[in-house]
């Protein structure tokens, strides 16, 4: 069984040392990392690599490619990033600290199947792009695919490499076991992260002929810009599908089922469990209701004294309790205008905003 693989950073965007922590014994979480040591250098892979609490076979997968283990540092980075992104108008805001981490992430939640499919996703976009970009030993371009009309395209540029990466991926979390429920939503929801990533594929094509008449295009696939596909996956959260488990007939083995389209069943009958229909392989998944997260609890600090925009969302992150208004002066650069030759001079413009914060 898979336990933790763990990549260690302090997201950017973060003035505090926060945490970010995906997950407490799955696939990808985050943990504190000091600085490798600047000598060394050639082998400071190694080290980050043995950091990490990785699988004997994963450790072997991210020693072998020197690239690996900063990819993995580059992947965690910008799924945290984007997940605060997606989140930044909610009640949760994708804040995993203390405590709160570790109870949330241990139960089935709408917000841990996001965060399963952002990782996945991330990891598969972060690999796909560093091979095309020439930092990984082990993969390159992507190969030609079977494009049609190929006597108009000739294929060329540099696409990134889905399909390495994609092998990549599902060779390094390794299967699970799908007796439990709860492995199984995991899987599912990791999964729909790297199929958002494969649907995102573009074909990018480039011109070539006298003056301009395309006789010939040049063309190479690209994976969509990761927001678009942290957006997309921002829908998938919001029509999550909650579910339970249902034991296969024929087999004997569990599955994955829904209420959806179940008749009422009398009282003394256990409570409907969920009837065979199988959810799309696209939607994501989820066990059991997540908590209003508007009050301190094991699972969030609450809402209180958080940031809100007025007529956006003060309504609904304050949950009812209204919001005070405090009124402060903001200088900012203004009137930019760049300079020969080589800066930009601006003006220092002072203006009044009002800032919004829930009430505790």
């Amino acid at each position: 069984m898979l336990r933790s693989v763990s990549c260690h950073l302090w997201p950017p965007s973060s003035t505090a040392q926060t945490l970010f922590v995906l997950t407490g014994n799955e696939p990808l979480s985050i943990l504190p990392l000091n600085s490798l040591p600047e000598e060394n250098v050639g082998r400071a892979h190694y080290k980050l690599c043995d950091r990490l609490k990785l699988e004997k076979k994963q450790r072997r997968m991210c020693r072998r490619d020197p690239g690996v283990a900063e990819t993995l540092r580059e992947a965690i980075t910008m799924s945290a990033l984007e997940c605060q992104y997606q989140f930044r108008f909610e009640r949760w805001n994708c804040t995993l600290e203390g405590r709160h981490r570790a109870n949330i992430l241990k139960r089935g939640f709408k917000e841990t199947a996001f965060l399963y499919a952002i990782s996945s996703a991330g990891l598969t976009h972060a690999l796909a792009k560093a091979c095309s970009a020439g930092r990984m030993e082990r993969c390159t371009c992507d190969e030609a695919p079977d494009l049609e009309n190929r006597k108009a395209w000739q294929w060329g540029g540099c696409g990134d490499n889905l399909k390495y990466a994609n092998k990549f991926v599902k060779d390094f979390l390794g299967k699970r076991s799908n007796k439990d429920l709860r492995a199984r939503v995991d899987m599912h929801n990791t999964n729909v992260g790297m199929k958002v990533i494969k649907a995102g594929v573009e074909t990018t094509c480039k011109c070539h002929g006298v003056s301009g008449s395309c006789t010939v295009q040049t063309c190479w696939r690209q994976l969509q810009p990761f927001h678009e596909i942290g957006k997309q996956l921002k829908q998938r959260y919001e029509t999550s599908i909650k579910v339970g488990s249902s034991t296969n007939e024929a087999t004997g083995e569990g599955e994955i089922s829904t209420g959806r389209g179940q008749q009422q069943q009398p009282p003394q009958q256990p409570p409907p469990g969920l009837n065979d229909q199988i959810p799309r392989t696209m939607d994501l998944l989820h066990i059991e209701d997540s908590p209003s997260f508007c009050r301190p609890s094991k699972y969030s600090s609450g809402t209180a004294a958080r940031k809100c925009y007025k007529d956006k969302n003060c309504d609904a992150i304050c949950c009812g309790r209204g919001h005070n208004t405090q009124s402060r002066e903001v200088t900012r650069p203004c009137q930019c205008q760049v300079r020969w030759c080589c800066y930009v001079e601006c003006k220092q413009c002072t203006q009044r905003e009002e800032v919004y914060t829930c009430k505790g």
